[in-house]
């Protein structure tokens, strides 16, 4: 049997993607108020392809995570993963269509010649729009997971019109997600101890059959612990009455209505430019 050499890392905490308590100004928001926030300015940068507005909520998404105080290592192995597939995306859009830029903003400007391939400065420029869409999105949803208690968000959904019963079934799932990672974790530290190497120190194919090996047991141990937890809710009688009051529900404050009134004036902002830009896409080479 092998023996593992040298000591077993061990997971920091600050890794786990979820909750991550604060004292930010954001920290101090209506869990509404967040999740309003989130919907309509990812909504807007969904809509739009005006690079000047996209640029602008890119820099507005930073200085937001630099208010909430999120640390790199909570956020490095989602965002590596997301950075591969927005890579993986764009690539496969300009080969599917490579010409796709050049129909939008009806000018050719040739950078590469490659027959069917060629690559056009019209289709960078719309490539460099989609990035930007990935940019500023996926912070701002990242920013209101790690900086909203699963409680608080539960309210917020109820308080917005959606049935309690599911609102308290995503706060069940937020919460899940980092005891998921931590079990995850724990399994391997101890696979490793066992000398069955896991780190980056292995082979590629041998750490996905090893990770796979763990993930598995683990979505079944994890749906058997669902099913307890919602048959000693229903020997509660939860889902009995119409309504229910909520421990962490907070009420609105200034701050809130400031808050979404930016994100209202995001939407207008992007209705404004569609009127302007007589469609969706910001044209600078007419």
């Amino acid at each position: 049997m092998s023996i593992q050499k040298g000591p077993v890392k061990m997971h920091d905490q600050n890794q786990i993607l979820g909750y991550q308590p604060g004292t930010s100004f954001i920290y101090q928001l209506n869990a509404t108020t967040r999740l309003i926030f989130m919907l309509l300015v990812s909504a807007a940068c969904m809509i739009t392809y005006d690079t000047r507005f996209l640029l602008a909520i890119c820099v507005f998404s930073i200085i937001l995570f630099k208010e909430a105080q999120i640390k790199w290592s909570q956020i490095s192995f989602i965002v590596k993963f997301i950075v591969a597939f927005m890579i993986l995306n764009l690539i496969f859009v300009y080969l599917f269509q490579p010409t796709y830029g050049q129909e939008i903003y009806h000018s050719r400007s040739i950078l590469i010649h490659a027959g069917y391939f060629t690559l056009t400065i019209q289709e960078v420029f719309y490539l460099f729009n989609l990035l930007l869409k990935y940019i500023c999105s996926i912070p701002i949803v990242l920013l209101f997971l790690l900086t909203t208690n699963p409680s608080q968000f539960a309210a917020s959904l109820n308080k917005i019109g959606i049935s309690y019963k599911i609102s308290y079934a995503v706060a069940l799932a937020l919460r899940y997600i980092p005891d998921i990672q931590n079990s995850y974790w724990a399994i391997s530290a101890a696979q490793q101890a066992r000398g069955n190497e896991l780190s980056k120190k292995a082979k590629l194919s041998q750490r996905i059959k090893g990770t796979l090996n763990i993930i598995m047991p683990l979505i079944f141990s994890s749906l058997e612990r669902i099913d307890t937890i919602s048959t000693a809710m229903q020997l509660r009688r939860f889902g009995s009455k119409k309504k229910r009051t909520w421990y962490v529900a907070q009420s609105f404050k200034k701050e809130d209505y400031w808050v979404m009134g930016l994100s209202v004036l995001a939407i207008l902002i992007v209705i404004l430019l569609w009127q302007l830009n007589h469609g969706r896409f910001y044209n600078p080479f007419m």
